[in-house]
């Protein structure tokens, strides 16, 4: 598995008082900083309490697509999830039974689906937020963007015409249950686990209602058709619960911001669907991803053996390749590598995308400006706390 990347990346270099450095030091005061510290330890190298880190977007990729590395074993995320959603999720699966839930999942993510599922859902929340911007309100983007992301979710999961009191609340729900993964955390506490299930068990109790009515106009009612057991519908409801409306609502503003601060303007939707993917970079989603190794291999040029975790430090290898930059180019090792690779590609990545080009095309149809600017802490994923904007007058 090699090391080296086909288009080699440029070392990093601190970004001293840079609003996404902020944003990450907010949230990770500790950790960051060591995160930093590894990428310059080189592509592979073997950390004592955490495993073997990964650096470098080629072997992380290499690790992502190779079966021997796997989200079900000791230090793997299952370890994380299990105990919350039980053994059966896309996040903890690997194999024919993983591909065969895949398969039956997918219909639901075809491009068509999530945009008219996004239109229906974002289409009068969004005419409000443009209206306002166009009478020179200033207008909170995190504020708005999680309300727009628990709605979407309330519809994924069942719950139909929801008010935004309740899109708030179930956007609050996910979001103190994220809260409780650090970038050090192996498994959750049996008060966690008590706590997420209690949260979890109302989401499936909404879904399973949703099954039993089995409407082909919602989700869960598609899952019925196609196929899906009962349990696996609730399942999948959890898992999309936990993890569709921390990327876009921590992502969109941070996007926002960062356009902003290069005095950048998409002139349409290519040039936008480019800044999207240039802001992923430098944001990364997600930050760490965890393997177990289930067999012996290499990574890069260090030797793994079963048992052995392998953390995939996410956002070292993508910022690697330099600062924001909505003209760049990403080579094929670095694609859309903080969603994953191979089989365990993020599904849900079709969904997110809609709905990110819904809220930020809205927005970015007016000429805003940031205004003021919060930084949350104590977050796993760093994001913005508070993002004000205003629109400049035409």
């Amino acid at each position: 598995m090699s090391a080296t990347a086909s288009a080699r990346p440029r070392r990093w270099a601190p970004d001293g008082a840079s609003h996404e450095t902020r944003l990450h030091l907010a949230a990770h005061p500790f950790a960051y900083p060591l995160m930093r510290l590894l990428a310059r330890l080189g592509p592979v190298v073997r950390v004592p309490g955490l495993g073997v880190v990964v650096n470098d977007a080629a072997t992380a990729r290499a690790v992502l697509m190779d079966e021997r590395f796997r989200k079900d074993g000791p230090g793997s995320p299952g370890d994380l999830w299990t105990p919350v959603l039980g053994p059966s999720v896309l996040l903890n699966m690997e194999g024919e039974a993983h591909a065969a839930l895949r398969r039956k999942l997918a219909p639901l993510f075809a491009p068509a689906q999530v945009a008219s599922l996004v239109d229906q859902v974002l289409r009068a929340p969004l005419a409000g937020l443009s209206e306002r911007l166009a009478r020179g309100e200033a207008v909170d983007l995190v504020a708005e963007t999680r309300l727009m992301a628990g709605a979407v979710i309330c519809r994924l999961i069942g719950m139909g015409e929801v008010s935004p009191g309740d899109a708030r609340a179930m956007y609050a729900d996910g979001e103190r249950i994220v809260s409780m993964v650090s970038l050090r955390s192996r498994r959750l506490s049996a008060r966690q686990v008590a706590l997420a299930r209690r949260v979890l068990d109302r989401v499936g109790d909404i879904a399973a209602a949703a099954y039993e009515r089995g409407e082909e106009t919602t989700v869960m009612g598609r899952m019925r058709s196609l196929g899906l057991s009962a349990a696996e519908a609730r399942g999948a409801a959890g898992a999309f619960f936990l993890t569709g409306t921390e990327t876009v609502a921590t992502f969109v503003p941070r996007l926002v911001a960062l356009l902003h601060d290069a005095r950048s303007r998409p002139a349409g939707p290519l040039e936008l669907d480019r800044a999207i993917e240039e802001a992923m970079r430098v944001t990364t989603p997600t930050p760490v991803m965890l393997r177990s190794v289930a067999a012996s291999a290499r990574v890069g040029r260090v030797p793994v053996r079963p048992g052995d975790r392998v953390l995939i430090v996410t956002h070292n290898c993508a910022r690697a390749y330099g600062p924001f930059d909505p003209a760049r180019t990403h080579p094929p090792e670095l694609r859309r590598l903080w969603f994953g690779a191979g089989p365990h590609f993020c599904i849900g990545y079709p969904l997110a995308l809609a709905e990110i080009r819904a809220i930020a095309g809205a927005v970015l149809a007016h000429d805003v400006r940031v205004s003021g600017r919060r930084a949350a802490r104590g977050v796993l994923i760093p994001t913005y706390r508070h993002l004000w904007i205003t629109a400049v007058p035409a």
